[in-house]
């Protein structure tokens, strides 16, 4: 058998699993062959924003076979940063070195032209996330489109048209100005999200994701016109507290849509369109909130985010807008003041630390236990803006992230079937994260920025295509829907056995459709559930509220092969074995001897030695220890 010179993913290598925390030991361990004749060894270790490496010399500590032997060392880690590292072996040949293969495992650099190094996330020995998010399911809703309580709308806007036609599609085609004016609205509140918490209980969720609430002239509601008050079409402050209440009594707790990176044009801050009276940034030079946007030349040249002129950036480093978002009385503590348990941090990678280090402050003043997300699509660990390194979760800023490389590795194994790939992105978001944030990762399959989960999995790609032809073919034919009910049952399966907590978009449970926005976004289909689909939805809320592995418990991969994924959730009093076969073909799995015997939870039998895994379906086996 080939030796493994060092897997990074092997405790017996590396003692501590991913990332450490500051001050803890480590140690490291390496297995070389004889025939290398090696005379020394040192781990070499550097911080990621210094060039130079510290060298830690191993020491000889035994043979590992006839044919091999072992050098080690023991380090303290060091301050909370990101760290990469790699092995120097010395021998009368001279210098070679040992590199990730990509997947942890050791590979002498004259075996191939990439030379990759470990990552090694050292984060706060204080960092922890609040325990009543681990373990449970989150509910994400775009208020406009979930449900209308039927209570009258006040003080609406003129220029908002008011659909009746729920069964439609939102308007998407340009008006003769060539603009697309997103002000249709589906009458969706908070009395009706209230009113439908039962419904949510049943799902087993815990923890309700709101899209923006606060008063905005877009149904989208990214463009803030007022942080103080809620949308006039949703209701209105008592409203707000009345969820809150309501949802406490049953378990769930409520996240907010923090958009701080911009405000709207059409906003009491900017007021371009004198909406707000006379005054704002753009009417009054002498406006308090002058200071809060960039004009290049005023008032008609400023920036906005993604040049898109109807959202202009503010300055997250003023004072002044500092004080307005995370003062004692700012707009963070006033919500959290009101009822809600947390912040999901629009554009999270567009804010500035000293922003962001504020919020947090602000957030956890109020309410130690409060939630804080950020919203990241790649590796949050090693993610690269505003010309640095971020520390979104080395302990002192976010809880956790929105987890798009989960999602993308669901999705991808659930349509093509490459299990090497899916075992290869998990197991790298796993390693490099902190325990206290993975327990706590956002884990969608679908939000209001993609494509709808059923769609992106069992339809034709959109990439490269425009509106007109999203629209024609939003709904699959019969057949492709079929399939993908199916290949759904697969992908919530793998979403809601992998650490942190799933993240349900609205309606993805009852098999809605849609291409990307706005077509992702219409209203809940309440007449035209697919009860099949939301069955299977409800027992996988009763497998995760009934199982403390999925809280905490670690993940080991059995196999990851032929189109086929088995990985293991390990906690304190259970465990479970998830076997996920995306072919289009029943197949017989060979269970490990541990597993004999134990029970399959989906279909509620008990397995002998083997069991039988229908095509493009998953199943879910428990033992107690």
């Amino acid at each position: 058998m080939d030796i493994v010179p060092f897997n990074s993913r092997d405790s017996y290598y590396k003692s501590k699993f991913g990332a450490v925390k500051s001050g803890e030991k480590i140690k490291f361990r390496i297995v070389i062959s004889r025939s290398f004749n090696i005379n020394g060894a040192t781990l070499a270790m550097r911080r990621d924003s210094e060039a130079d490496f510290t060298q830690y010399g191993m020491y000889w500590a035994g043979m590992y076979s006839d044919n091999s032997e072992i050098w080690d060392v023991e380090i303290t880690a060091p301050d909370e940063d990101l760290y990469w590292y790699h092995f120097n072996l010395y021998s009368p040949w001279g210098l070679c070195t040992l590199y990730n293969d990509g997947n942890g495992k050791g590979i002498i650099d004259a075996e191939r032209t990439e030379h990759l190094e470990w990552q090694l996330t050292v984060y706060s020995r204080n960092f922890e996330t609040p325990d009543w998010i681990k373990g449970g399911i989150i509910y994400q809703i775009f208020p406009d489109r979930f449900y209308n309580s039927g209570k009258a709308k006040k003080n609406v806007p003129s220029d908002r048209i008011l659909r009746s036609d729920v069964e439609n599609l939102p308007f998407w085609r340009p008006n003769k100005e060539g603009k697309v004016l997103n002000n249709d609205y589906f009458g969706g509140d908070l009395k009706g999200i209230e009113k439908k918490l039962p419904y949510l209980e049943e799902l087993g969720v815990t923890c309700i994701y709101l899209n923006p609430i606060f008063e905005a002239h877009s149904n989208h509601r990214y463009n803030t016109a007022d942080y103080t008050k809620i949308d006039p079409l949703l209701g209105d402050e008592k409203d707000f507290v009345s969820l809150c209440k309501a949802a406490h009594k049953r378990g769930i707790k409520i996240i907010l849509d923090g958009v701080f990176s911009h405000t709207g044009d059409d906003s009491v801050y900017f007021n371009k369109y004198c909406r707000y009276g006379n005054g704002g940034a753009y009417n009054d030079e002498n406006s308090p909130y002058r200071k809060w946007f960039n004009f290049e030349e005023y008032p008609e040249k400023y920036r906005s985010w993604w040049g898109f002129e109807t959202l202009p950036e503010v300055n997250e480093e003023s004072e002044e807008y500092l004080e307005f978002m995370t003062g004692e009385n700012g707009i963070v503590r006033k919500w959290l003041r009101l009822g809600a348990d947390g912040w999901r941090l629009d554009v999270a990678d567009e804010l500035p630390d000293v922003f962001i280090d504020s919020v947090r402050k602000a957030v956890k003043a109020e309410n130690p236990d409060a939630f804080m997300l950020g919203e990241v699509w790649e590796d949050a660990t090693n993610k690269f803006s505003y010309g640095q390194r971020r520390r979104f979760l080395l302990g002192n800023q976010f809880d956790s992230v929105m987890n798009y490389p989960f999602a993308n590795a669901v999705l991808d194994f659930t349509r093509y079937g490459v299990a090497e790939d899916f075992e290869k992105v998990i197991m790298s978001i796993v390693e490099n994260y902190p325990a206290p944030a993975v327990n706590v990762l956002m884990n969608h399959i679908g939000t209001h920025d993609t494509e709808r989960a059923i769609t992106k999995i069992a339809g034709e790609s959109c990439e490269f295509t425009e509106r007109e032809w999203q629209e024609k073919h939003n709904i699959l034919p019969k057949d492709k829907y079929e399939k993908g009910i199916r290949l759904m049952k697969l992908a919530a399966s793998l979403q809601y056995m992998l650490p942190g907590v799933p993240s349900v978009y609205y309606g993805d449970e009852v098999g809605m459709q849609g291409y990307k926005d706005p077509f992702n976004r219409a209203y809940f289909t309440w007449d035209n559930i697919n009860e099949e689909l939301n069955s299977y939805y409800k027992k996988l809320g009763i497998i995760r509220e009934s199982n403390e592995c999925l809280k905490e418990g670690e993940i080991r991969f059995v196999s990851a092969t032929l189109g086929c994924v088995a990985f293991e959730r390990n906690g304190q009093k259970s465990a479970l074995l998830i076997i996920a076969n995306r072919n289009e073909e029943d197949i017989i799995y060979n269970l490990p001897t541990q597993w004999h015997c134990a029970k399959e939870l989906t279909n509620n039998i008990t397995v002998t030695q083997s069991i039988e895994v229908p095509k493009m379906s998953a199943v879910i086996i428990k033992r107690n220890y």
